[in-house]
């Protein structure tokens, strides 16, 4: 699954994942009205305006980017309601040609990853049916609870040719609590990294892994020392734009050969048209805008790369 991402990578020539993250505030106003008025302002009506607005965003960009990353938080803030947008959005962004990363951090004790990896990734028997529930083509995992937790999904993407992305050193501020702390004279996010090299080599596609890691490019420092740990981990780097990272924090993600990374972003291109730099675009013309911001941002990359 691996050298799918890569190619199209290579196609676009943006290293560039869309974060399909919607929330109520981001969706302009006539959207909204017209969702409840045929719905009512209830969760079916939030589900609906967020599928429009999620459709609008990737009939403008699909061509531009290799994958989009659904943050299926997002969606279960609406219940079922929610995760039924969630499913439509994952398989029209594949009908488009798109990878999709779920972004659903999961992890826990053996069975239960098993069911996770299932539901995401695989495949669940049915009587003598087989059938698939979210589909997507990579999932983010987390490694709290160590192989137990982690070795179900790897089997998975063995199976089923998907992939994952492991949490190591992650964007947020509070990342350092427990990440940085020492363990035998190494911070902890590093002892991490190395499990999932472990993890990852019998899991191979090509130069590189099918299991991956995500890697915050708010912590360049940490970026670059995890970049030579890890030459044949694919990196997924949160934490550009809205968070505070530049383009030229994202260079130590990247091999020398300009791969090696996937850059996200969420409200900076989703809620580009909200923006100063995008506000000549309007609510109305708010898919445009974020096509555009999608340009910038493979630009922008591509200068220091």
């Amino acid at each position: 699954m691996i050298q799918q991402l890569i190619q199209k990578i290579q196609k676009t020539k943006a290293p560039v994942c869309i974060g399909l993250d919607p929330m109520l505030n981001y969706i302009p106003e006539h959207i909204l009205k017209a969702s409840f008025r045929e719905f009512g302002e209830n969760l079916e009506g939030a589900a609906d305006a967020i599928w429009n607005y999620n459709r609008e965003i990737v009939d403008h960009t699909w061509d531009l980017v290799p994958c989009v990353k659904p943050q299926i938080a997002m969606y279960e803030q609406f219940g079922i309601e929610g995760l039924k947008i969630y499913e439509k959005t994952v398989r029209y962004c594949q009908d488009k040609g798109l990878l999709v990363i779920g972004d659903a951090k999961r992890g826990d004790i053996g069975s239960t990853s098993a069911a996770y990896a299932t539901a995401h990734l695989g495949k669940v028997k049915v009587g003598d049916s087989l059938c698939t529930a979210f589909n997507t083509d990579f999932l983010t995992v987390n490694p709290y609870l160590g192989t137990d937790g982690v070795k179900p999904f790897v089997d998975v993407c063995k199976a089923e040719d998907k992939g994952i992305f492991v949490l190591v050193k992650t964007s947020n501020p509070s990342s350092g609590e427990f990440q940085d702390k020492l363990v035998g004279g190494n911070p902890l996010y590093e002892l991490v990294a190395d499990k999932v090299v472990e993890w990852g080599q019998g899991c191979m596609d090509g130069e590189y892994s099918n299991v991956g890691a995500v890697i915050g490019a708010t912590y360049p420092e940490m970026s670059a020392v995890l970049r030579k740990r890890m030459p044949h981990t694919y990196f997924l780097v949160p934490g550009y734009g809205a968070q505070g990272a530049t383009a030229q924090d994202l260079k130590p993600c990247f091999n020398e050969d300009g791969l090696g990374a996937i850059v996200n972003s969420s409200r900076g291109i989703i809620a580009a048209y909200k923006q100063e730099k995008y506000k000549k675009f309007g609510p109305e013309h708010f898919a445009e805008a974020s096509r555009q911001a999608v340009i910038d941002m493979a630009a922008d990359i591509g200068s220091v790369l």
